[in-house]
């Protein structure tokens, strides 16, 4: 039988798991490190992970060491994500959401048959695998709430062989989900907060974008491809998604442009270019001074996307690295998002044309690694364009 550890060292791993939860506030990765790490603690070969959603459980994640090694697959959430169980005591899952109490179960397929609760064998039959011990525990919220289950699968001993859960391991690994409860409530409301930001940003945005016929879409386009363009330029994932938002303010200053000049079909004389060219200032003055992160950026990005790498850009004629490598950035995604969208003066190029203009103006228009980053990431670039269609 495997030995358990004393309850100091317990402790001790049960408090560095809830550092760890404390400090992640992406989902999805939360999600992963709370599956992980509950495993980990209570040497489980596999697990899965629900989520609370009105009357129904969703099944998001799980993880397998025997299906791993068998088929190269860590996650086998594939052959279940996204299905939901009722919240009803017929099902295990369901029975821990409906009572918030623990189940310990040494074998599965020897619950008695008084039981309110069956197993679920579709999952060992699709894979050839055989589920014995199982530990499911709810994630509760501060207030007591049910808003999730943890579900742990065989327990190995020493010698890595299948045995039961130590009632200890059930008593610390509630302890761990109830943490677990804590930080995806605090994730999910980072991410609502991030959602209401970017929504709010698009909004602003959209009221400068729409008076020069402009749609919504796109500002979604042009800075997702911005993000992407910072991934393959070895951006992490914080500063591209910084990046992303801020992208999207990048021609807010139009909306201190005359809309008789941003709507004119026809060429524009030197005097009106001259009135457009303000924008990028506009910008910079409207977005200026904030002790906000993606503020701040949005300045320089809304201040130096029409630069040139070769210096021939506005509003200071800047060139090469002395243009920041944001605005770089986003210059690339603008553009070919300006050439391959319909305007007023101009019908859209095709996106095999777009590409060539993009790659003719690397080193006079565009910083050849942005390019040839642009080049790298073309077919995650066309898939965002076919999503966002005007």
């Amino acid at each position: 039988m495997r030995r358990v550890d004393d309850v100091g060292d317990l402790l001790f791993k049960l408090n560095k798991i809830g550092i760890a939860l404390s400090s992640e506030r992406d989902l999805t990765a939360l999600l992963e490190l709370i599956l992980r790490e509950s495993r980990r603690f209570a040497n489980a070969e596999g697990g899965s992970l629900y989520l609370r959603e009105g009357d129904h459980l969703t099944f998001l994640l799980s993880q397998n060491d025997v299906l791993s090694q068998r088929h190269g697959k860590g996650n086998t959430a594939k052959y279940f994500h996204g299905s939901q169980i009722p919240i009803q005591k017929t099902s295990l899952a369901g029975y821990v959401a409906v009572t918030g109490e623990s189940l310990n179960i040494d074998d599965v397929y020897a619950i008695p048959a008084d039981r309110e609760y069956r197993f679920n064998t579709d999952f060992d039959q699709k894979n050839q695998y055989r589920t014995r011990s199982m530990l499911l525990v709810p994630l509760k919220d501060p207030e007591g709430r049910t808003t999730g289950v943890l579900a742990l699968i065989n327990a190995r001993d020493e010698q890595e062989q299948v045995t039961f859960f130590h009632p200890r391991f059930e008593l610390l690994v509630t302890s761990l989900a109830s943490q677990a409860a804590v930080a995806i409530r605090n994730a999910k409301l980072t991410q609502e907060l991030k959602d209401a930001y970017l929504d709010t940003i698009f909004r602003l945005s959209v009221a400068a974008e729409y008076r020069d016929n402009d749609t919504a879409t796109h500002l979604h386009r042009m800075s997702l491809y911005s993000a992407i363009l910072a991934q393959g330029l070895g951006y992490d994932a914080s500063t591209c998604e910084k990046l992303r938002y801020a992208a999207v303010m990048h021609d807010i200053g139009k909306i201190g442009v005359p809309d008789a000049i941003l709507n004119k079909p026809g060429k524009l004389t030197v005097q009106e270019f001259d009135e457009i060219k303000k924008h990028t200032l506009i910008g910079a003055k409207i977005l200026g001074n904030s002790q906000v992160e993606i503020l701040r950026l949005s300045e320089v990005i809304a201040l130096t996307h029409h630069e040139k790498y070769d210096g021939t850009g506005y509003p200071r004629g800047l060139a090469g690295e002395k243009i920041p490598e944001e605005g770089r950035i986003v210059a690339v995604a603008d553009v070919f998002d300006a050439l391959t969208s319909r305007r007023c003066y101009k019908p859209p190029f095709s996106s095999e044309s777009a590409v060539q203009i993009i790659c003719e103006g690397a080193g006079k228009h565009f910083d050849p690694r942005v390019v040839a980053a642009f080049l790298a990431a073309l077919d995650d670039i066309l898939k965002v364009k076919a999503q966002y269609p005007d």
